[in-house]
């Protein structure tokens, strides 16, 4: 069994997910994970699925195939185990006014100590009352298992004041909030 990441990008419209789906069950692929998403007028996706060895070509041909449908797909044979061992999840909870370069600041903040971001969701909201447009990111992180949780601290804090946004760090293997 080979696992196989793919990401897909189309026009928004009914059918989409179930015209990916058969491909995969068409060569008994096992769907795994996915994160789906409508954005601007776009239906986009990163999926997971196992399936056997002598059937990925197939799948992979398959997929590509689905631009005839007006879908750009991206497929990558997976090496499950890169990450695993030795580390533990946090999560960085973010909330300020919109400006460009937040994300920006944040992961290269991470990237500096070698911390590898998991999953991260954010989106532009109106601010209750006062009506100006809010950045709120959800950022879930892996730490390699020497991370010096200080040092995280204070990079996010820097962060934090150079953008004028708030930060807030949990991390979540039952120690609770950082220093």
């Amino acid at each position: 069994m080979q696992n196989i990441v793919f990401t897909f990008v189309g026009d928004d419209k009914a059918g989409l997910v179930e015209r990916i789906s058969e491909k995969v069950a068409e060569h008994q692929g096992n769907w795994l994970e996915s994160r789906l998403a409508q954005m601007a007028g776009k239906f986009a996706g990163i999926v997971s699925v196992t399936i056997a060895d002598d059937k990925v070509d197939l799948l992979l041909q398959d997929l590509a195939n689905l631009a005839d449908a007006g879908l750009t797909v991206v497929a990558e044979r997976s090496n499950s185990e890169a990450l695993a061992g030795g580390r533990s999840a946090a999560t960085l909870k973010i909330l300020g006014n919109d400006r460009p370069g937040i994300v920006h600041e944040i992961s290269a903040s991470l990237a500096a100590l070698n911390i590898n971001i998991q999953e991260l969701s954010s989106e532009v909201q109106s601010a209750p009352m006062a009506g100006i447009p809010l950045f709120a990111a959800t950022i879930d992180i892996d730490l390699p298992g020497d991370a010096k949780l200080a040092q995280l601290h204070e990079h996010i804090q820097e962060a934090a004041e150079h953008l004028d946004i708030d930060i807030h760090l949990e991390i979540n293997d039952g120690s609770g909030t950082a220093p």
